[in-house]
């Protein structure tokens, strides 16, 4: 995709990345992403908001020289500082010689040392800062763990074109620029969600926050980090109103603590059943299934697992160790809204001996 102009005087100089499948080693990505960046000219200043993931470098810019030159650009602003926001960043600098940088104060910690390079000319802004680009205003707007404590908004009240970062974004990828031109708008949605789940439900506090700041503000477009731009009327309501919904707290009736197990010949399984009867007679209205690892899918045992008030977890004994299952299972505990949850461990061995090894030291929960 090459520059396009989205709105007066903003331009989109992203990226497509439609080959992507895995991002960040576990996220799956079956519609590709995007690494979008946007350049906005004032009548005396020009920013760029965002930067690109660094294997793009030459595609990125060459889009921006399609709207301006480089060394135009007086600043550069990183909403957030991951490396597909701000890989090409140090390359870049060659190029926006006049260039300040300007994010959070987490941000400017984070960048000099993302970067390997503590001298790169950054500006740290606070919430409700904001510079003057003649005609433009950006005010920048603290958004901390949406979803790293560097995050931030950057908002142009002229026009109502709040750039969220990932807020409201998704791994997708169309050669369209606005959500009004999306193809396939099932699978965008189901692309929402699972960007949603991965990256934000450890957040939902933080989440309903930031919907709370922004709430007030005449939005007409939301131009997200990854995905296509939401516009007002088309995408960016429903997308608003999705993230609420899905922040709301599990309205729990009864204690949930499942008892998740594999159980190579049936040994594990019977203690399993025996924690799980163990566990209603003590708390008779909690719901404390046992469950076979092996009889599910692993994502709807890990949002089982992320959900509960407390867990077991057992496992046979293999060559000194648990079986796969389980690790795979453990791999996906949310380690921020876990942390503190009560949890055993159990299982079963013939021979040897080395059941439930591993250094097990914290006996106070996770």
């Amino acid at each position: 995709m090459s520059a396009y102009k989205i709105f007066d005087n903003i331009y989109s100089v992203g990226v497509l990345n439609p080959n992507m499948r895995v991002f960040d080693v576990i996220m799956k990505t079956e519609f590709g992403t995007t690494y979008n960046s946007y350049i906005v000219k004032g009548t005396r200043k020009t920013a760029l908001i965002e930067a690109c993931h660094e294997a793009f470098f030459e595609v990125f810019l060459a889009n921006i020289r399609e709207v301006c030159e480089p060394e135009s650009i007086d600043y550069i602003i990183l909403n957030h500082c991951e490396p597909d926001h701000s890989g090409s960043l140090a390359r870049l600098m060659d190029y926006c010689k006049n260039a300040t940088i300007l994010t959070s104060r987490a941000g400017s910690i984070y960048l000099k040392n993302i970067t390997n390079n503590d001298t790169l000319p950054v500006t740290a802004v606070k919430d409700s800062d904001s510079i003057d680009l003649g005609g433009s205003v950006l005010q920048f707007i603290s958004a901390p763990f949406l979803h790293w404590p560097d995050s931030m908004f950057t908002w142009l009240e002229k026009g109502g074109i709040l750039f969220s970062c990932d807020f409201l974004g998704a791994h997708y990828c169309e050669p369209y620029v606005f959500d009004y031109n999306i193809a396939y708008p099932e699978k965008y949605d189901s692309a929402l969600k699972d960007y949603f789940d991965a990256i934000f439900s450890p957040f939902k506090g933080y989440v309903l926050n930031g919907l709370d700041k922004i709430e007030g503000f005449d939005i007409n477009a939301i131009c997200t980090s990854h995905g296509p731009i939401l516009t007002k009327g088309c995408k960016l309501e429903s997308a608003v109103e999705k993230y609420r919904e899905w922040c709301k707290l599990d309205l729990k009736v009864n204690l949930q603590i499942p008892v998740f197990y594999c159980s190579a010949y049936g040994n594990t399984a019977k203690i399993a059943q025996a924690l799980s009867e163990g566990i209603v007679s003590v708390i008779p209205s909690a719901d404390a299934p046992a469950v076979d690892i092996n009889k599910y899918d692993m994502e709807s045992l890990v949002q089982m697992l992320n959900l509960s008030d407390a867990f077991a977890i057992g496992s046979p004994t293999i060559n000194s160790d648990a079986v796969p299952p389980v690790w795979k299972l453990l791999s996906g505990v949310d380690a921020i809204n876990n942390k503190k949850k009560p949890a055993l461990v159990f299982g079963s061995y013939g021979w040897s001996g080395e059941a439930v090894g591993n250094k097990i030291e914290n006996h106070n929960g996770l």
